[in-house]
């Protein structure tokens, strides 16, 4: 087997703000594997100050592993690298298919059909979150993700409002996601205000590692709670079970380059199942390739609503492909081509 990689600097197409900070930049490294004539490639995603991949050790991490995989020997310890093991993942399956870019054959990679996403709002002042909004609402999206926690809680209660005002519950549906931006002591009162604009769910109120003022909140929120950071670093079958136990939340958020791939989200959703607790899926912000082979994995799970999918188009220099958006919906026009940049 050859292996080897290399480095993908994404640039935002406009500065992106959440509660963590703004991002203009997000790095990922490409693994390339060749066998037997086939090819695989894999994305190893990595959220700056999110992550527990270490962005200063991934190039010698990859070049131990590259080596382990060209002279059939031991992998190094990938425990504490959850986009290492999705992008290994993602690249053996390009081995094992007809293609490396059609890893989970369906009629969604087929182009017969598609996921329903939902329009993402990014944190800014209230005009430019507004416009954003007016945009989404323009290009047929009827459900809005909206990052909140960084700006005066008022002016984000306005933005809220100025989209309620204009589209009912039934219409138009909000998410929104806080990035564990509010404190243990004012979480409850900031809910209850926000269950004034009819909210499906609120993604990580709280820090994560909280797990009895969390579970506090998801017994007595107004609004249904999702976790997401919280299932990083959680990554053996007791750890998910006492999580999700503890807290016991009407949702989770899975995000595969956090988790280590698609195998161990499948374990974290085999889990949800088994306590009555929902789920969808988000991207981590990878680049078409790994949002490619993210899409065509959800398609399989017969997901309910929206997903968090439509990160395509935040990228000035993403990888040109096949995935297309049309009416909320993302799905393959095989008539565009792969460009490799």
């Amino acid at each position: 087997m050859n292996a080897s990689f290399k480095k993908h600097r994404l640039e935002f197409k406009k500065p992106s703000g959440t509660s963590r900070g703004i991002l203009t930049t997000k790095d990922s490294w490409f693994l390339m594997l060749e066998k037997d004539g086939k090819s695989g490639l894999g994305e190893c995603s990595l959220l700056p100050n999110l992550s527990p991949d270490d962005p200063e050790k991934i190039d010698s991490l990859l070049q131990k592993m590259c080596h382990a995989l060209q002279s059939n020997t031991l992998l190094p310890d990938l425990t504490n690298w959850p986009a290492v093991r999705m992008g290994l993942e993602m690249a053996l399956l390009g081995l094992q298919n007809q293609t490396k870019w059609e890893l989970f054959p369906s009629d969604f990679t087929k182009g017969r059909s598609s996921i329903p996403i939902n329009g993402l709002v990014w944190m800014g002042q209230p005009d430019f979150m507004k416009s954003q909004i007016d945009s989404l609402l323009e290009n047929g999206f009827d459900c809005i993700k909206l990052k909140i926690g960084a700006l005066d809680f008022n002016q984000e209660l306005e933005v809220l409002s100025y989209l309620r005002k204009r589209y009912s519950p039934k219409t138009i549906t909000i998410r929104v996601d806080a990035n564990g931006a509010f404190s243990t002591q004012d979480a409850l009162t900031k809910l209850q205000q926000l269950d004034a604009f009819a909210i499906h769910s609120i993604e990580q109120p709280i820090a994560v590692n909280q797990w009895e003022e969390m579970a506090g909140l998801c017994r007595e929120s107004p609004i249904p709670i999702a976790l997401d950071e919280e299932l990083i670093s959680q990554g053996s079958p007791e750890e998910r079970t006492r999580l999700l136990e503890t807290i016991h939340p009407q949702y989770i958020i899975l995000k595969p380059s956090l988790l280590g791939g698609f195998k161990a989200s499948e374990d974290w959703i085999s889990e949800a199942n088994s306590l009555g607790i929902e789920w969808w899926i988000t991207s981590a912000l990878e680049s078409n390739v790994g949002l490619n082979a993210l899409a065509q994995w959800t398609y399989t799970l017969s997901p309910k609503g929206p997903q968090g999918l439509g990160t395509g188009s935040l990228f000035k220099n993403n990888i040109q492909c096949p995935l297309t958006i049309q009416k909320a919906c993302l799905g393959m026009d095989n008539s565009i081509s792969w460009d490799l940049i």
